[in-house]
This record gives C-alpha cells, sequence and structure tokens, in this order.
C-alpha cells in the first residue's frame, strides 16, 4: 500500500477529478451522497491520511468533538455507554473528527463547570450521551455551543436529542408478557431519575390501562438513589409472577437476587429487560429484552452535530430510534389466572 495517498491517487483510481475528491472528503455540496460514500469509503481503503492540522489552521476549527459522559454513568459495570462512544468515534472518522471522551464530574455538573476543553477551544461541539441536569444544558445552550443530546431528552424543545423509542419498546415487552398469561407485572425503575426510564415506565403503564389491569403501586420497585447509584432491591412480600427492568443490568441484578431467595426463573417468575448489552447474556437464563440500535443512534447524533456546527440556525428537535425485542429464556407462559407466590416464606 503507498505510504502517502493523495487526493489525486484516489480520483484516478474512480476515473473522476481531484476537484470532486475534494468536494466528497470535505463534505462540500456539489457530489452526490453515493459518490461521497464511495469516495470516502475507498479513501479509507487506500489509507487516506487528512491532514487534519493544516485544515484547522485554514478554517479556525479543531476537528474535535467532546463526548461528555457524566460520571455516575462510568462506574466499572457500566458498559453500556463505552460502546455508544465506540460508535461515536467510528462515524466522527468519516467526517475527519476526533472524538474527545469527557468525564463529567458529579461535582462540576452541580456547580456549572464547562469541561476545559471548551475554554481552551479544543472542541467545536458537544455530544452529551447520558442525562444531565436541565441547568447544565442551560449553560451549554447559553454558550451558543452545538450540541446533540443522546439517549435523554428535557424539556429544552430547542434541544436536539436522540433516543431510543424507549415508551414503545417497554410497551410491546410488556404486551408480550400479558400475552404469555401474566397480569401481576411489576416495573423496576426510579421514575425520577432519567427521561429514558420514565418513557419505559410510561410505555409499562399504558400496556397496563389498555388491557384493564389496576397499576398496583406495590410493583413500582426503586433501583437507585438519586445520584443514580444503584441500591439493594425491596421486593413485595407478594411476588408478580413477571418483571419490567428498565436495564438488562438490573434484571441481571434481580435474577441473582431471586435465585439466592431460592426462586427459579422464569419458572416462579418472568423477568424482561432493555438495552440488549452484555448483562441481558451474562444472566441466568439470558433476558428477553429490547435491543437498542446504538450504532444508528450514534451515526444521527455525529451527523446532526457536524451539520449543526457548519450551520448554527440547523435544527433536528426529537428524533427515535426503534429497537427491537429479542425472545430468550426469562419469560414462561402461565395460566390465565396466573401465580402469586409469597415472598415472606422463602425469606
Amino acid at each position: 500500500m503507498k505510504s502517502n495517498v493523495t487526493m489525486r491517487d484516489i480520483a484516478v483510481k474512480l476515473g473522476v477529478s481531484s476537484v470532486t475528491v475534494s468536494k466528497a472528503l470535505n463534505d462540500k455540496e456539489g457530489v452526490s451522497e453515493e459518490l461521497k460514500l464511495k469516495i470516502k469509503d475507498l479513501a479509507e481503503e487506500m489509507g487516506y491520511r487528512f491532514n487534519v492540522m493544516a485544515k484547522s489552521m485554514k478554517e479556525g476549527c479543531s476537528y474535535n468533538i467532546g463526548v461528555i459522559i457524566p460520571e455516575r454513568f462510568t462506574g466499572e459495570d457500566q458498559s453500556f455507554y463505552l460502546k455508544f462512544y465506540q460508535h461515536i468515534t467510528k462515524m466522527l472518522e468519516r467526517y475527519n473528527y476526533y472524538g474527545i471522551l469527557q468525564i463529567l464530574p458529579t461535582n462540576d455538573e452541580e456547580k456549572l463547570i464547562l469541561p476545559r476543553t471548551y475554554y481552551e477551544n479544543k472542541v467545536d461541539g458537544f455530544v452529551i450521551l447520558g442525562q444531565v441536569s436541565s441547568e447544565y444544558i442551560d449553560l451549554l445552550t447559553e454558550h451558543e455551543i452545538p450540541k446533540v443530546l443522546l439517549d435523554f431528552y428535557t424539556d429544552h424543545s430547542e434541544v436536539d436529542s436522540i433516543v431510543t423509542d424507549n415508551f414503545y419498546g417497554v410497551y410491546e415487552l410488556t404486551n408480550y408478557l400479558i400475552k404469555n398469561g401474566h397480569r401481576e407485572i411489576a416495573f423496576i425503575g426510579n421514575i425520577h431519575s432519567t427521561s429514558s426510564i420514565q418513557d419505559r415506565y410510561l410505555g409499562y403503564y399504558k400496556s397496563l390501562l389498555e388491557h384493564k389491569i389496576p397499576l398496583n403501586t406495590n410493583y413500582i420497585i426503586n433501583d437507585r438513589d438519586e445520584r443514580g447509584k444503584y441500591i439493594d432491591l425491596e421486593l413485595p412480600e407478594q411476588l408478580p409472577t413477571a418483571f419490567v427492568c428498565n436495564c438488562d443490568q438490573v434484571g441481571f441484578n434481580l435474577i441473582n437476587k431471586l435465585i439466592s431467595l431460592n426462586y427459579s426463573i422464569p419458572d416462579d417468575c418472568s423477568v424482561v429487560g432493555f438495552d440488549n448489552d452484555i448483562y441481558s447474556t451474562l444472566s441466568n437464563p439470558p433476558l428477553t429484552t429490547v435491543q437498542v440500535d446504538t450504532e444508528e443512534m450514534a451515526k444521527v447524533a455525529v451527523k446532526f452535530l457536524i451539520e449543526k456546527i457548519k450551520d448554527k440556525n440547523k435544527s433536528y428537535g426529537r428524533v427515535l430510534i426503534k429497537g427491537k425485542i429479542i425472545h430468550r429464556d426469562s419469560v414462561k407462559t402461565v395460566s390465565k389466572e396466573g401465580h402469586v407466590s409469597d415472598l415472606s416464606s422463602q425469606i
């Protein structure tokens, strides 16, 4: 492979002009999206290296994007957002950008301190991944920083956000449980914690309403404190026949707790999760869950942000990316009457 591939080399290979190649690699008008993609794919295949330093000096841009993740979502057992970050950086490379991971300390979020990379002009915009406070979004907005919220949204309707369809995903999951005979169904998640958990709870509740199943407040179980740290699950004395968990890690924790109390999953009760991350397959049995299309969400977020950097008037609003149910072995069909186990007899 040639060590110093030029735009002309790419142009000759495709039978187009160097100007066309330059426009495509710089995402400028005058080249169809199909040809742009073809040129970018060939450039990557040939080992073309964009001179970001020269371009940065010429245009006054850093060609870096900050990816902000609040520290409460970055614990040792939290891999979901790092998977998102991998997709984001891979997509940024297609636009000749680099991603800089920014872990937002809780103290900085509370005191409304922006990352140093912003003050030092090292980034052109931010992808905010994981729920931050409304006040922090206000701060970013006041500074007119190009930004996209990923995997959450707030009441700031003017701020663009890309989220999975949390509501419909859990609505479908709960419908699936009901079709399998379950009517005593619990929801596990702190509904005051994130917009995603709230929407998942509302999807669960809508399914109950449609099937005329009364909401049992004893079956709404908290899974984390106000800082997002997981807490011990307090199960009701009368155990439901099924649990809807707001994420796979909580489903994994629940199954382990139930097994420690001598329950069998799904024979004694069924469990479903959300995300289709590593915990869905680590659990025993593997979890029925909703697969979040993290790659598509990252792709849309990067595309929107790059376009907003080029044109500050660009606005997209809230965009939903559909997930799909992955059926595994954590759900069992029960009789129409269902069954309710007494937890107190197991303790």
